[in-house]
This record gives structure tokens, C-alpha cells and sequence, in this order.
């Protein structure tokens, strides 16, 4: 086997951060007729690069064997997520003085759940996504949609864009470095991109091992999206800390001499220096604390089972399928999932085959305790769900 190289410097990648065994890709669903075929797995082990420091997957299952046709996720499923957005194009439309005259373009734009708020603003807007049934959802609330990845080959056939919007998509890129370059080359001069994605010192503090999985590439830090921004002729402007994704920072890019940055930028740098996330420090102990979760989650099953509860699981999304796969749970454990999209309704998660059902089939099953497995929705979910008892697993057991 060949030697594993960082992703942006080409340097040779030696440090192990964590090691989750091998797993499906995490929105990989099954359908009961395809129980009886192999199901592939890939090696889930990330490594950290001791030159540039980005945290990385190597890209063993490529972007077009997970983001396919029939890709399950689809955006407009949280509405806490679709008030995110429409509350960042408010914002975004008064910052940037944005119009009629202006050019939006998001990357990755899934099912149109952030354009659809340029579009009731007048404002002409375009979404990249390359996933069929998501740009279909999108396309049906008129919003214009490109099915193709994004990078320099696709930014030059396209017309210069005020605000480029990149939301939790970074992460997901294979070659990061054409990625931002074809942000700058999309740019007008005096544009600016928002890139959002959740941030490698939240990700360590709160021991969200679960937010690993193949579609996740890249472990993001400000300093290294600093190197890579600048590799491309952008500096970093502005960065806000925001509570998504258990932790995420929303990323202001412009043209390289085009402003001085803001002070919050050296802010977050020297959280990140004083955590030495660019030191082999920082990731020590990492693969221990997984460990602990995924033990103390099994023996809160077993316990369970042992007492006759039923435990039943909420919301089919990556990160719980990372959690079950690496703690190794079925269905006897955690008997069915719930989820709203209709799109994983029926089906089997990866790896462990538990079946996903719809909420409203909650009514009908004996429940006990709902293992929330996107902790992150966890607020949404005390609101929609206040007579259940609510646990979640990371970063380690609790009761809501």
C-alpha cells in the first residue's frame, strides 16, 4: 500500500488522532431486499498532518460513491437548521447591501433550504449541488440548481458572484485545495464567501468522535483554513463562533489586500494555540475518551434490556450511525429509529440494520427512553417530544 499523504501540503500523514475501526459510509441506507448482499466498509482512521496540521480522512470511498443520486439527507428536514439559514441571509443581505443587481451562489445547497430565502428577497441566486434527489427538492421551489461538484473547472464557467455561501460542505471535499480556489475564482473582487463547519477545538472538548465518517474528509481548524485560504489568494476577514453542530465558525473569505481582518480572527487563533492544536498534544487521550463513551453506552443498553426497557433511537443521521457501528449495537438493543425524512422511513441504517420508522410510528410502539442520536437537535427534540425521557451518548450519557 502506498504511503498517505496530506490532502493540502503532500506531506506524509503518520499520526493516528483516533481509530474507528471499519464502517459503511454513514448515509448508506438499505433496503430490506438488499439485507442479503455484501456491504462495503472502509477503514474510519483519521490522521493529523504535523506540517500544515489539518486533520484529515484519507479519501479510501471516493465523493461519488457517497454523495449519490439517492442521497438521503435532506436539509429542509430541521427546521432549527432552516431558521439557521434564514437567519443568516437576513444578516448576510444587510452586511453585504444586497439586491436585485446582486449574485448568490451556495455551495453544496442541498434541497434549496437557505435559497429560498434570496429568492422571497428578490435576489438572484444560483445553487451547486450535486446530488439528484436534493437539487430535484430544490429545483421545485424554483431556485436554479447545477448537478455537479464544485471547484475551479465549474467556477470559471460561471459568472462572478457577490456572496459565495459554503455551509458544512468543506469538510466533505476530497481536494480541498481546488475547492477554495474555485471560491476565489468565482469572487467579484470585492465579494466575500461565508464558509461554515464545525470546529476541530469544539470537536476535541466535547469528544464528538460520532461527527467522523467518510463523508467527513477534513477535521477543520481556523489556523489551517487560514493556510489554505491563503494558498488561494484569500484572506480570512471576519469568524463568528456558532452553536450548530455542536460547535461550528462561520468563516468571512475576500480577496487577498481587499480589508483587514477583524479582530475576532486573532481571538479564536489564540484559543486555538492555548488548546495546541497544532501539537500531537492535543489529540493525545482522544481515542481513550471514545472508547469510555462507547463503553458506558453499552453497559446503559445492557442495563436496560436487563430491566425489561425499550429502547428505541431518534433521528437517522451520520453521526449515530458512526456511534452504533463503533460500539457495535443492532436491533436488539436499540429496536427501531425514528426519523422525519421519508427518504430513510423504511429502511435499515448501515451497519447495523436497525429499521427507521416515522415518528409518528412512536404512538404505536412501547417506549421507554429515546437514545437522540444528532444531539445537536437535541433543543428541537425536548420541544416536539416534552413526555419522553430523552438520553443522549455524547459526550457521555445523559438524561433530558
Amino acid at each position: 500500500m502506498s504511503p498517505l499523504t496530506c490532502r493540502h501540503c503532500g506531506s506524509l500523514l503518520e499520526h493516528t488522532v483516533i481509530d474507528l475501526g471499519h464502517q459503511p459510509p454513514s448515509n448508506a441506507y438499505l433496503r430490506p431486499d438488499q439485507l442479503s448482499h455484501p456491504e462495503v466498509t472502509y477503514p474510519l482512521q483519521v490522521f493529523v498532518c504535523t506540517s500544515c496540521w489539518l486533520v484529515q480522512l484519507p479519501a479510501l470511498a471516493a465523493a461519488e460513491e457517497l454523495f449519490t443520486a439517492d442521497y438521503a439527507y435532506f436539509s429542509s428536514t430541521s427546521t432549527s437548521w432552516c431558521a439557521h439559514a434564514e437567519r443568516f441571509v437576513a444578516a448576510a443581505v444587510e452586511q453585504l447591501a444586497l439586491g436585485p443587481k446582486s449574485m448568490v451562489v451556495e455551495l453544496a445547497s442541498n434541497d434549496g433550504y437557505l435559497l429560498q430565502y434570496v429568492k422571497e428577497r428578490g435576489i438572484p441566486c444560483l445553487g451547486i449541488e450535486p446530488t439528484h434527489a436534493t437539487a430535484e427538492a430544490a429545483r421545485a421551489k424554483g431556485i436554479t440548481t447545477i448537478e455537479r461538484f464544485f471547484g475551479v473547472a465549474l467556477a470559471a464557467e460561471l459568472e462572478p458572484s457577490d456572496l459565495v455561501v459554503a455551509n458544512n460542505v468543506m469538510a466533505h471535499v476530497p481536494d480541498i485545495n481546488d475547492f477554495i480556489a474555485g471560491i476565489a475564482v468565482l469572487l467579484k473582487p470585492t465579494g466575500r464567501a461565508s464558509i461554515e463547519f464545525p470546529h476541530l477545538l469544539r470537536l476535541l472538548a466535547g469528544n464528538q468522535f460520532d461527527t467522523i465518517y467518510h463523508e467527513h474528509y477534513s477535521y477543520l481548524s481556523l489556523g489551517t483554513v487560514a493556510r489554505i485560504a491563503r494558498s488561494a489568494g484569500l484572506n480570512i476577514v471576519d469568524v463568528e463562533e456558532i452553536p450548530t453542530h455542536g460547535g461550528s465558525l462561520r468563516v468571512w473569505l475576500a480577496h487577498q489586500r481587499s480589508t483587514e481582518p477583524h479582530a475576532s480572527v486573532a481571538t479564536v487563533l489564540a484559543a486555538e494555540a492555548i488548546a495546541g492544536l497544532e501539537t500531537l498534544d492535543a489529540y493525545a487521550g482522544f481515542q481513550r475518551r471514545a472508547e469510555c463513551t462507547k463503553h458506558e453506552l453499552m453497559e446503559f443498553l445492557l442495563q436496560a434490556k436487563r430491566q425489561d426497557r425499550r429502547v428505541l433511537g431518534y433521528g437517522a443521521a451520520a453521526k449515530g450511525n458512526t456511534l452504533l457501528n463503533y460500539a457495535g449495537i443492532k436491533s436488539d438493543l436499540v429496536a427501531a429509529v425514528a426519523d422525519r425524512a421519508r427518504s430513510k422511513q423504511g429502511k435499515l441504517l448501515p451497519g447495523s440494520h436497525i429499521p427507521v420508522i416515522s415518528p409518528e410510528q412512536l404512538s404505536e410502539e412501547k417506549v421507554d427512553t429515546l437514545l437522540v442520536l444528532p444531539w445537536n437537535l437535541l433543543k428541537e427534540l425536548k420541544q416536539q417530544l416534552p413526555d419522553i425521557d430523552l438520553v443522549t451518548a455524547i459526550p457521555d450519557i445523559r438524561h433530558w
